[in-house]
């Protein structure tokens, strides 16, 4: 599966869709896409991990990046993460992420792509 980033819409609010392996070879694409999306100033941002095969430290690393700049710029940030992803769960649970970036299990995306 090719790595992606698609901006979508989650209930009127910003989102990021991360398809494919996140990665050290993949994560300066998702921290560019956050860095953009919070140079908006929106009032929130979700991060979709739900089609993410798979996550590494580097992956791990940039979503506590993100969360920080986030709260820095005073925008909620939530990561999607369901369960029954294992691959990118397991990371999360192992690595304690939870304590340092809100992840939720789920997040209705809407299909009205704005941009990707």
């Amino acid at each position: 599966m090719l790595f992606a980033v698609d901006r979508v819409a989650v209930n009127g609010r910003p989102a990021l869709r991360v398809r494919g392996e996140l990665d050290i070879a993949t994560v300066a694409l998702l921290a560019a896409y956050v860095d953009d999306e919070l140079a908006a100033h929106p009032r929130s941002l979700v991060i979709d991990l739900t089609a993410t095969v798979f996550m590494d430290s580097s992956g791990a690393r940039q979503l506590v990046r993100a969360a920080k700049q986030a709260a820095a710029a005073g925008t909620a940030l939530q990561v999607v993460c369901p369960r029954d992803n294992q691959p990118v769960r397991l990371v999360i649970d192992l690595l304690d992420l939870s304590r340092l970036v809100p992840v939720v299990e789920s997040a209705s995306l809407t299909d009205g792509e704005v941009g990707s």
